[in-house]
């Protein structure tokens, strides 16, 4: 049922179309999510809104650079590595904090400690440019003076959250990264993959993967009205239903200090070469 307290602040100023990037952060399996929260955004700016999705985080990150994309739901790590040409929009609210963390996991029945005892595993990643899906795992190794290619047997990229659990739970993978959210959300929704695996070790929380948008924005009344629309969704009976789906609490306008941390993580593994 359409809201009826929802009015938008802002009037549609041109024909022009919001378009909305999404990478494998975001559960876009769902197909009801998606039609969910493509209306919600339709009337909750006055603008239409055109829903855009790649396999990897490199294309989306590319359209929002290159200012084809009005905004985008992206990860930590592409952010900090384009923060000159991004501005950050809003940051999801996460079991009351803006914050996740990134897991190492294991077969369920598997004897292990530490990730020392990873060495040797055929081991799956998200994506290069995911957070806490590569480049948390890539930092730990650094930190320790090891790299992926000579601390694992071999490593092969998912392009998704929920296929490093389905490699990790089939036997594809001895070992994983994974965003712990989505693994989180997967063990309400998929319980009987999810129990396949177990989680070795977590990471000190992060900066949950944000929305941004050029910092030059195409149309600035069009991004405004994007931005009021996150900030406000969790008082509106479509946009509750919304982050009902998601499991958010909502979506709050965060400093990039934020992701300093993450920051940290990728110039380490820059210097590490």
């Amino acid at each position: 049922m359409v809201g009826a307290t929802l009015v938008p602040l802002f009037a549609r100023a041109s024909a022009g179309t919001i378009r909305f990037g999404l990478t494998p952060v975001f559960l876009t399996s769902d197909l009801e999510l998606l039609g969910r929260l493509q209306s919600y955004l339709r009337r909750a700016t006055g603008f239409p809104v055109e829903l855009v999705s790649r396999r990897t985080y490199q294309e989306i990150t590319a359209l929002l650079v290159s200012g084809q994309l009005d905004a985008a739901w992206i990860c930590g790590y592409p952010f900090v590595a384009h923060r000159d040409a991004l501005q950050l929009v809003a940051v999801p609210l996460w079991r009351g904090q803006p914050l996740y963390q990134s897991c190492l996991i294991v077969d369920r029945d598997r004897n292990a400690r530490d990730f020392q005892d990873l060495k040797g595993d055929i081991h799956a990643f998200s994506d290069p440019d995911s957070n806490s899906g590569f480049l948390v795992t890539r930092a730990l190794l650094a930190e320790h003076g090891l790299k992926p290619p000579s601390f694992f047997a071999r490593t092969f990229f998912t392009y998704g959250h929920r296929n490093v659990i389905r490699a990790v739970a089939s036997g594809l993978a001895r070992s994983g990264s994974v965003d712990g959210y989505v693994l989180a959300v997967m063990r309400e929704i998929e319980p009987e993959l999810t129990s396949q695996v177990a989680i070795l070790r977590r990471s000190e929380w992060l900066g949950f993967p944000p929305i941004a948008a050029p910092r030059h924005p195409a149309d600035p009344q069009a991004l405004a009205a994007l931005t009021e629309a996150f900030s406000r969704m969790n008082g509106d009976e479509d946009g509750r239903a919304v982050l009902a789906m998601l499991r958010l609490d909502g979506f709050v306008p965060q400093e990039t200090s934020l992701f300093d941390p993450i920051a940290a993580k990728a110039a380490l593994v820059a210097g590490a070469g």
